[in-house]
């Protein structure tokens, strides 16, 4: 039968919410640099920029809404099953890179992509367009292997393979 409002477990919804955060952040991520960026290299410059710049602003949104998503319902399941000490046990090293993976791209969402990138990436796809571009797959294919090997490693490390 179905749960009443209480009997459920809250700590089993938040983890719910983090999982669909998470898989909406990356899965955007691998979307952006497995199919997006590889497209914009038979576009002109022009082109490439100027599309890359309207998705960029379309999913912009979307993806920090995720990442704060992800930062409410961690916050939540350390405090409801009292999680802190992890931090402090090596055996929990995933966490720690879960935690550093989010960093990074809270970092790179709120910060560094809206005040710098935009306007770097504007200027260099002008007068190395090529570069830029080559530039910005490598910086999504590293940000995309660092979040898989995140992911697979706090679903393992959460269900006792490490």
């Amino acid at each position: 039968m179905f749960a009443t409002l209480e009997t459920i477990d809250w700590g089993i919804v938040a983890r719910a919410i983090h999982v669909v955060g998470v898989v909406m952040w990356i899965g955007g991520v691998g979307f952006v640099t497995t199919v997006l960026l590889p497209s914009m290299r038979e576009k002109p410059v022009a082109e490439w920029a100027r599309e890359f710049d309207a998705i960029e602003r379309c999913f912009a949104p979307q993806a920090r809404i995720a990442v704060l998503i992800v930062l409410l319902s961690g916050l939540y399941m350390l405090d409801r099953y009292d999680l802190w000490s992890r931090f402090t046990q090596v055996d929990y090293w995933w966490m720690d890179l879960m935690v550093g993976v989010w960093l990074l791209f809270a970092a790179q969402l709120f910060v560094i992509e809206p005040f710098v990138l935009r306007h770097v990436v504007r200027k260099h796809a002008v007068s190395a367009p090529e570069a830029t571009l080559t530039r910005m797959l490598r910086l999504h294919r590293a940000m995309l292997v660092l979040s898989l090997i995140a992911v697979f490693a706090a679903v393992g490390g959460s269900h006792g393979l490490f």
